[in-house]
């Protein structure tokens, strides 16, 4: 009788190896990463007399280099 040929060689076996790997170390790694929660903005006071905005030399300086 003949033996039966099987298709399973080296490099199949090494390739299913490095698979095998390669899923286990994501798996691994996955539930470490997960989704931040995003934290609740902090609204800041408005002024008390509206001073928030401020004409700066940096603004007019902007406000320059928008003219055409």
């Amino acid at each position: 009788m003949s033996q039966p040929t099987s298709k399973l060689s080296r490099r199949t076996l090494f390739a299913g190896a490095g698979t095998v790997g390669a899923i286990a170390a994501a798996a691994t790694v996955l539930p470490a990463v997960r989704e931040a929660e995003p934290a609740e903005p902090v609204a800041k006071k408005a002024p008390a007399k509206g001073g928030g905005y401020q004409l700066t030399e940096h603004v007019k300086q902007y406000y320059k280099t928008t003219l055409i």
